[in-house]
């Protein structure tokens, strides 16, 4: 949202960021590495070079400091070295200016120090008070007093070594001596020896004793003074930016630049309306200030809001809400409060104990070999992969675990704005990648006809149903229903690229979210996920792509960007983006955070943008929004995660024995059990039979196909080969879905599986006989 802010220079401390420097007319201004540390300030073109390369030193005892502009400042010597500098904001160069100020100002004074060692303090600042006075002078104390310890170990250090040398060479010449008269002198000199080194470490131990009292009594009386100094930084960080901002506004309004509240702006007449040189000029100041020093092309830009919007009601400036003046409650705080139908707490029912724990994952290591050798002799398509490469649930489960954070639907289906529904809307498709950044282990290819339920109704409010729908292409339809007011169902086909070094993951289908009270029908599909280092070293998973989430009721669209990881950007890892607008195309919601960790929303008070002032290749708008608020953040995994391959609390309950769960359930699958368990051997025997069961029934169910398709070549079909009914009539599998059927979407236009019913009241009567043997 707004720009991050960096630590407040203090003196004494060590500062470091990027600022361009100004290299020749030909490469104008480059980006460099810049470090603040005792007096110097020194460059590096990146952060890699600090270790063996510098690019320029001044020192700042001697510099003199000018600002030229908003962004801009030079650094001299009197002629030797000038450094023209410019930053990306004006708030950075004031942190700049602030940092180098208070550095020369320390240099000078230690220059001084040096010069007159007699006088005590001489160019040191009048103190803020006798207590800051008092304090420094305790520390002063203090430090003597440990120095003099640290003098006291290295004296008693260097006697411990002397007199263990001298032992040493006793006991060896001890050990050459007959006995005979000298015995005694030789002994007794051992023991006077040993006598010395014992009284020596005996000091040396005193002294590291004191030492560790000493400074564990005024351990916690710096921690405290520490923490004091650290909140009057955050308080002078905070001032600094305030203060930058208002000095920003003062400039713009000397330069005569035309900027209106958001209250008289209107966006049809922003760009058509008459203006005036002057103000095309403001235009571009206003450009180079957000746009000249950046180097990453991103699609728009947040900037906070004038305050004034804070203090008054903005339903003429946002259309959304009259509540704007409340900005100090979040969204689901103002929609939710309001709802006269939020439903009334009702009775408790007993909620199952879930398990909290699996058994750890087995530390085998993969043997190529072990894999080979089983695959001598077969077909290619008969080569069992084996469970080394898995995770201990399906597909169908994975799938389920989008559910994770269904409070985010529950809190859209109780919001009174359709924008403000789309926010959670997109905060729950951002949620459920959470739970992938660690998981690089393949789930279990659901077998046709498997199935997986997932009953929350009691701690969730929901419950879930998926069927594995087609085998080929693998296909999963799921269908969940709320009784909080929401229906989410998608059909999901994984298609793969193997790229060489890289496995990219398309999920195909669309995925369909209804809320009840609103009739709001949204629809979205999932980016692709990318497995890193296939072949060599360490698997690593990321997400890319955008998703486009469309309210076909109200056309209010949400465009989220996942943006790819690079090792040479600046932004944080595993970013997302979005922007929430009306059917017009108006934003009121900007998105931000990352798929790992959490997203944050911001009201939209006023956007511009940049294309629109005649600048080429400025296409970015600028918002002007409020302050950001925390819509998502993920659940901490529980402990022990590393050796349970990474589950979150749901995904730990997911394949946990449930009595009542049809025949074909993935929890009676009899691999994924035994690996679960850790017994990956019969996981792996197991596995192969169930694949070559799977592959007998497709072979009779092509047969039978064959045979209701051509009734008068019965006898004829019988005598071909298994391998000739296959190939001949593989397109006429019969095969039908047994909770779902196939249908066209009137929205998509694609052929989905919907859910027919029928499920959860053949559980209700414990009757299953439909199901087939797939186990």
């Amino acid at each position: 949202m707004s720009e991050p802010k960096a630590p407040t220079p203090t003196p004494g401390d060590t500062y470091k960021g990027w600022l361009f420097k100004w290299t020749n007319y030909i490469k104008g201004y480059q980006r460099r590495w810049f470090v603040l540390s005792n007096g110097l300030l020194s460059y590096y073109r990146t952060q890699a070079e600090m270790g063996h390369t510098c690019r320029g030193t001044i020192n700042l005892a001697t510099a003199n400091i000018v600002v030229e502009d908003s962004c801009n400042f030079i650094i001299s010597n009197g002629g030797a070295q000038t450094y023209h500098l410019k930053a990306s904001s004006e708030v950075e160069r004031q942190r700049w200016i602030t940092a180098l100020e208070l550095a020369k100002a320390k240099a000078v004074r230690m220059q001084a120090e040096s010069d007159d060692s007699g006088d005590e303090c001489p160019m040191s600042p009048p103190p803020a008070g006798q207590s800051g006075a008092s304090r420094n002078s305790e520390v002063q104390s203090t430090l003597r007093t440990l120095g003099s310890k640290v003098e006291d170990l290295s004296t008693c250090n260097d006697l411990i070594a002397k007199h263990g040398s001298a032992l040493q060479r006793s006991l060896s010449e001890l050990e050459g001596v007959k006995l005979g008269g000298d015995t005694g002198d030789k002994i007794r000199q051992v023991t006077e020896r040993a006598t010395l080194f014992r009284i020596t470490s005996n000091a040396m131990i005193n002294t590291c004793r004191d030492f560790l009292a000493l400074a564990q009594a005024h351990s916690k009386r710096w921690q405290k003074a520490l923490q004091a100094e650290r909140e009057q930084r955050v308080r002078l960080e905070e001032t600094l930016e305030q203060l930058a901002k208002q000095h920003n506004h003062l400039e713009r309004a000397f330069r005569g630049a035309t900027v209106l509240p958001a209250s008289q702006s209107n966006p049809a007449t922003d760009s058509k309306g008459p203006s005036s040189g002057k103000g095309d000029a403001s235009d571009e100041d206003d450009e180079n200030e957000f746009f000249d020093a950046m180097e990453d092309v991103q699609e728009f830009i947040t900037v906070p809001a004038d305050p004034k919007y804070h203090r008054r009601s903005g339903s003429n400036v946002s259309g959304i809400s009259s509540e704007i003046g409340m900005d100090d409650q979040s969204l689901d705080e103002q929609s939710l409060a309001s709802n006269p139908e939020s439903p009334q707490p009702q009775e408790l029912e007993p909620v199952k104990k879930r398990r909290t724990r699996i058994p750890d994952k087995p530390n085998y290591s993969l043997n190529l070999w072990s894999i080979m050798k089983n695959c001598i002799g077969k077909e290619l398509s008969k080569i069992p992969m084996p469970v080394n490469f898995n995770e201990p649930i399906s597909m169908l489960q994975r799938l389920s675990e989008d559910l994770e954070y269904s409070e985010l639907l529950d809190k859209a289906a109780k919001c009174q704005s359709s924008l403000e529904q789309l926010c959670y809307v997109a905060a729950f498709t951002v949620s459920s990648y959470s739970t992938t950044v660690h998981r690089t282990g393949k789930p279990f290819n659901p077998l046709l006809g498997e199935t997986f339920e997932l009953d929350r109704r009691y701690e969730s409010g929901y419950r879930s149903l998926c069927e594995q729908v087609s085998h080929h292409p693998p296909a999963a339809a799921h269908h969940a229903i709320s009784e909080r007011g929401w229906t989410l169902r998608q059909e999901i086909t994984l298609a793969s690229k193997f790229r060489g070094k890289y496995l990219s993951i398309m999920p195909l289908g669309s995925i369909h979210c209804i809320f009840e009270k609103s009739n709001n029908h949204y629809t979205w599909k999932k980016v692709t996920t990318t497995v890193h280092n296939i072949i060599v070293g360490k698997l690593w998973i990321d997400q890319s792509g955008e998703i486009d989430i469309i309210n076909h009721q109200t056309g209010d669209r949400c465009h989220l960007k996942f943006a790819p990881y690079s090792y040479f950007s600046r932004d944080v890892a595993r970013k997302v983006t979005g922007v929430v607008a009306d059917k017009e195309g108006k934003a009121h919601y900007v998105l931000s955070g990352t798929w790992d960790e959490k997203m944050e929303f911001s009201r939209v008070m006023q956007s511009s943008r940049g294309g629109e002032n005649g600048t080429e290749g400025r296409q970015k708008t600028v918002y002007q929004t409020l302050k950001a608020r925390e819509i998502w953040k993920k659940n901490p995994l529980p402990d022990g995660a590393e050796n349970m391959y990474y589950f979150s609390d749901l995904a730990l309950t997911l394949n946990e024995q449930e009595d009542s769960v049809a025949p074909t359930d993935s929890r009676r699958r009899p691999d994924q059990r035994l690996m679960e368990q850790g017994r990956w051997e019969e996981a792996n025997a197991e596995k192969q039979r169930l694949e070559e069961k799977q592959r007998s029934v497709r072979r009779e169910r092509e047969r039978e196909a064959a045979r209701t398709a051509n009734p008068t070549d019965e006898i004829d079909a019988e005598e071909t080969t298994s391998s000739d009914i296959s190939s001949s009539s593989a397109h006429q599998d019969n095969y039908r879905a047994l909770w779902f059927e196939r249908t066209d979407d009137p929205l998509t236009g694609e052929q989905t599986h919907v859910y027919k019913g029928g499920y959860w009241e053949a559980k209700d009567h414990g009757s299953w006989e439909i199901c087939p043997d797939i186990f």
